[in-house]
């Protein structure tokens, strides 16, 4: 048999030296596993050192509280609210345990936003509850919020802020009709006067959830009704004070078929 052509010999693949693949192939998973290993070690190295920033070295303490939005209340009761734990890392503080107390220390406080400010401060943002009426209270005065709910209690009525009085009939006394929901309905009734009449009002009564009296500088008098409806009823009142402009009572609680009269 004659042998291989020259270009079979050339085609077939060179003979390689025993055990030189076998070695190659081993040598790629051992770096690929090293690299693996210290890789990890890398990562784990810099999460330990980033948990020490936040945790256990001072850069990253609170040293400071900073609070704004306060008209009524000074920085300082606010600050005292809220406790923040000076000289603890400022990564694990508790913001909404912060916002809880506050608002529960101090109810002129509507709401409080709570946030960090890196790399020391805690920052507060206040927003103070506004009084829409008030009560008497002995010789003061409870103020009660756009909510119906009373937070606080001061010596001299806010300027231009209308009394509230309740002169409640017995069948209004009853849990369907609390104390907390007529106040609710008396400071929505408030928020639904036409900006003239808001103006020139100095009192509300309230004598059942569906009977509310707006009493006006100068002797007027509008039967409010209840705080549903309160858009047409104050389209219905502003109509008919231009149509009737001298009578001093006014009747919107329909306010499909309101009324006017003069005493």
């Amino acid at each position: 048999m004659t042998g291989p052509t020259t270009a079979e010999q050339h085609a077939r693949p060179p003979r390689s030296e025993p055990g030189r693949d076998d070695e190659q192939s081993g040598r790629g998973p051992r770096l690929t596993r090293r690299r693996l290993i210290v890789v990890l070690a890398g990562v784990a190295v810099l999460f330990g050192l980033v948990l020490w920033l936040l945790y256990g070295s001072s850069w990253l303490k609170l040293t400071h509280v900073e609070v704004k939005g306060t008209d009524v209340l000074t920085p300082r009761q606010v600050t005292d609210a809220a406790r923040a734990p000076i000289g603890s890392p400022l990564a694990s503080l508790d913001t909404g345990a912060v916002a809880a107390r506050v608002e529960r220390r101090l109810p002129r406080v509507e709401s409080v936003d709570v946030s960090r400010s890196w790399p020391h401060t805690l920052a507060l943002e206040v927003t103070e509850r506004t009084p829409a009426l008030v009560m008497r209270k002995g010789a003061g005065f409870t103020e009660v919020d756009a909510h119906g709910v009373r937070f606080d209690t001061v010596a001299k009525a806010p300027s231009g802020v209308p009394l509230l009085k309740l002169s409640l009939d017995p069948a209004a006394r009853s849990a369907r009709f609390s104390t907390t929901r007529l106040l609710r309905e008396a400071a929505v009734v408030r928020a639904s006067l036409p900006r003239e009449v808001a103006g020139e009002t100095s009192e509300l009564e309230v004598r059942s959830y569906d009977s509310v009296t707006v009493k006006l500088t100068g002797g007027i008098t509008v039967m409010w009704g209840s705080g549903e409806d309160g858009a047409a009823k104050a389209r219905a009142l502003g109509a008919l004070m231009k149509a009737v402009p001298k009578a001093d009572h006014f009747d919107v609680s329909a306010p499909s078929a309101p009324a006017a009269s003069a005493s």
